[in-house]
């Protein structure tokens, strides 16, 4: 009964929710490749590597969390875990990987 006021109160618009996740979706990405030329310009090989780019999305979804979603990703994702902590972590990850061999490459040949 209280979740159909409030939902009655403040409705969940799903174009909105879609708008979220792809935007998030976006920086993720994006970040994604720019720790990998951090990765490989540092010369991280192997497992540093990988936790570099884990240490790295976890501070994106920290600041995505306190400055985009202002502390409440329930407002503004309907599954806030899924969607900001754990969604499209492992997708961004093969851009990661191609950027990081490539400055790899690039720095010590």
């Amino acid at each position: 009964m209280n979740e159909e006021r409030e939902l009655a109160i403040n409705p969940i618009v799903q174009t909105s929710v879609q708008h979220n996740s792809q935007v998030v979706s976006n920086i993720r990405n994006l970040t994604a490749s720019l720790f990998g030329v951090a990765a490989g310009t540092l010369g991280l090989e192997s497992y540093p590597g990988f936790i570099f780019y884990l240490v790295g999305t976890l501070i994106v979804s920290g600041l995505v969390f306190t400055f985009r979603a202002d502390g409440k990703p329930s407002d503004y994702f309907h599954r806030p875990l899924g969607d900001l902590w754990g969604g499209d972590v492992f997708s961004g990850l093969s851009s990661f990987v191609l950027t990081w061999t490539l400055f790899f490459g690039l720095v010590r040949a």
